[in-house]
This record gives C-alpha cells, sequence and structure tokens, in this order.
C-alpha cells in the first residue's frame, strides 16, 4: 500500500510540473529558440514568406526563429510535426490554404484537423496565383492559351504540388470553364517543386504562386498569362486578372497563416499574435512581400482568424467534392 501511495504521489508531482511547464508566463516566453515549420520543400511562397519575415521575428522576441522545411506528403507531414509539438510556444507553423484548408476534405483519413488540433494566431499574406507558361507555348494571353489547348486536346500537361493542391483544383475548375483537355503531372515538395518543373520545360502550364514565378517572368524564362486576384496586382500590374478573361469566380490567393498547437497557453498565443502582426505591418517587410507578389493580410484577432479558417474550409469542401478529387 505505501508503495501505490509513493507511485501515485510521483505521479501527481510529475503532471503538476507538466502542468506547470505548459502554464509558462508569456513574460518568460520565447527563453530559447523557436521552430517555425514549413510543410514544403524550399524554393516555394511559403519558404519565400519563412525566410522574409523569420529574421524580423527573431529580433522582436530576442531569440532566433529557426525554418524548419518539412515538406511531403501534400505538406500534411509537416503539418502533423507542428500538431504534435508541445503545446509551449517553441514549435509554430506557417500553414497555407492547402494545408490547412484543402487537405482536410482531400484527406478525410488523415488524422489531423486543423480546426480541432491547431490555433490560428493570424493570417499573415495572400499571394496571389497565376496561371503561368512556358516559353515554348507560343501564347501571350489567356484567350490565346485557351485556344491553343482546345486545338490541342490532351496534348498538353500541367504541373501541380500534388492531386488536392490549390494549383490542381484551380486549373480543374479553369480547364471546365474554358472547355479545354490538359493532363495532369503531380509534383511532391509544394508549389517550389511545380515551378521548377515550369521553369524546366517538364510541363507546360500550371497555376502557381505569383512571387515563385515573378523574377522568372520578368527574365523572360516564363509567361505568366492571368493572375487569379480580386485586383490587379503591384508586382505585375500589366498581367490580366483570370476575372477580366472571363473566369469571375477564380480570384482566391494562396494565404498563408502563423498556428501554435492545439492547448498552447492564450497568454502565449496572444504575444506571438503582438509580435507577428507588428512584423507584418513594418514598412519595410510589406515593400518586400509587396515586390515579390505577396499582400500582407493580417487578421483582427486570433478569433477572427478561426472564422476565416471555418469558412474557407467549408467552401473547398465543396469545390473538392464537385471536382471529385477527395482520397486521391
Amino acid at each position: 500500500m505505501k508503495r501505490i501511495l509513493q507511485r501515485i504521489l510521483l505521479a501527481a508531482v510529475s503532471l503538476l510540473a507538466s502542468g506547470a511547464a505548459h502554464a509558462q508566463p508569456a513574460t518568460d516566453y520565447p527563453a530559447r529558440p523557436v521552430r517555425m515549420v514549413v510543410p514544403f520543400a524550399p524554393g516555394g511562397a511559403s519558404d519565400l514568406v519563412a525566410r522574409m519575415i523569420s529574421p524580423r521575428l527573431s529580433q522582436e522576441i530576442g531569440q532566433q526563429v529557426v525554418v524548419d522545411n518539412r515538406g511531403g506528403a501534400s505538406g500534411n507531414i509537416g503539418v502533423e510535426v507542428a500538431a504534435r509539438a508541445n503545446p509551449d510556444g517553441y514549435t509554430v507553423l506557417l500553414g497555407n490554404i492547402g494545408t490547412m484548408a484543402i487537405n482536410p476534405a482531400i484527406f478525410p483519413k488523415f488524422p489531423i484537423r486543423p480546426l480541432r488540433d491547431l490555433i490560428g494566431v493570424t493570417q499573415v499574406v495572400d499571394v496571389p496565383t497565376a496561371l503561368a507558361a512556358h516559353p515554348s507555348v507560343p501564347v501571350a494571353s489567356v484567350k490565346e492559351f485557351i485556344d491553343y489547348a482546345k486545338a490541342r486536346p490532351g496534348k498538353l500537361n500541367f504541373g501541380s504540388a500534388g492531386g488536392g493542391s490549390n494549383g490542381r483544383l484551380e486549373m480543374e475548375f479553369f480547364m471546365r470553364a474554358a472547355g479545354i483537355d490538359l493532363v495532369h503531372i503531380p509534383y511532391k515538395g509544394g508549389a517550389g517543386a511545380a515551378a521548377t518543373a515550369l521553369l524546366a520545360g517538364e510541363v507546360h502550364t500550371a497555376f502557381v504562386t505569383l512571387s515563385s514565378v515573378l523574377t522568372h517572368a520578368k527574365a523572360g524564362k516564363l509567361r505568366v498569362l492571368g493572375v487569379a486576384a480580386p485586383k490587379r496586382v503591384a508586382a505585375a500590374p500589366d498581367v490580366q486578372l483570370m476575372a477580366e478573361a472571363g473566369f469571375s469566380g477564380m480570384t482566391t490567393g494562396s494565404w498563408q497563416g502563423v498556428y501554435v498547437p492545439a492547448g498552447t497557453p492564450r497568454a502565449i498565443v496572444n504575444k506571438l499574435y503582438a509580435v507577428v502582426t507588428k512584423v507584418m505591418n513594418e514598412p519595410e517587410v510589406v515593400k518586400r512581400l509587396n515586390d515579390s507578389g505577396a499582400e500582407v493580410v493580417t487578421s483582427k484577432s486570433p478569433e477572427d482568424f478561426a472564422g476565416f479558417m471555418k469558412a474557407q474550409t467549408a467552401h473547398w469542401e465543396k469545390l473538392v467534392k464537385l471536382v471529385g478529387v477527395a482520397g486521391e
């Protein structure tokens, strides 16, 4: 009996210690480096944003923010790494439209559910997606591309970051609306891999984030035919909107946001919110992101971001069912 009581006492002490660790005061946070998980390989929009803002975040919190690329499985590997981390504020996730709002419908058996297992701190950017083509495709506009593709049904291909990626869904919607038939070629590692394949001429076209192809387009290595955004983008003012080309439903960009594991103390969530929104709205950060094709968008509060997440999840669930790519 005495040994049993000792074991119970030790277990209680351990539990209290664990709770105390999770209840770390925000005034003491952070006391060591913070890991920012990017669920994609280097080269895409998420990696670009993370590496642009991490130095300023490091300065602001007084600890290094280390970017940790965990690509694979359409971003699910990185999401699971972040969701299963200790909820102490030392692991944050830079999630995007694909990992947070689309994947739950694409992969219904994936054990991590963003709305349940992660806390949204704030949105940080909206990155317009663009219909880009390799120079070997002799077109200069959305209309010319449609005409060219209609004359070659099944002969052109397009790349994407995976079966249920934003780029795949956008292209499926575009093909149906335009009445064209392209062959899908998925790539692992996120939008960066698809953009690299497009640049190399492995695929003819793709919907990719504007930030991942803008430099190459300015150098003449790619052509940006249209941008899926509600208004013309400052970094590419001469490129027409997909809506202007007749596709009014194509106005959604690849938004990104900061998340922490569920169970993270509210005081730490609040501190992260204050720091991240401060950094994101600094003129120099805004300019750098705008120049790269991204628009800074921060949430009014974590609750505001949670509402946005719920609406986006419902929207993309409907589109996934319409296109019929769930479980791919």
